[in-house]
């Protein structure tokens, strides 16, 4: 379900101050392409995310306030 799966996302950012969208992914068991669209819909939400292109795919950052 998303929202387990925003929560989740979320838990481990807080736990981890950067991952990567491939980790996300399978975690999840989900796509790269899922775990963008979740990342986009929390920064939505006006949950400070930001993301980078790196070797082993995208780097996904909490920005702690």
């Amino acid at each position: 379900m998303k929202i387990d799966r925003l929560i989740g996302i979320l838990s481990i950012l807080l736990q981890r101050e950067k991952v990567t969208a491939p980790f996300l992914a399978e975690t999840f068991e989900v796509s790269r392409r899922t775990i963008s669209r979740d990342i986009e819909a929390l920064c939505r939400a006006g949950i400070p995310i930001s993301t980078a292109q790196g070797a082993g795919g995208r780097a996904v950052h909490h920005e702690r306030l």
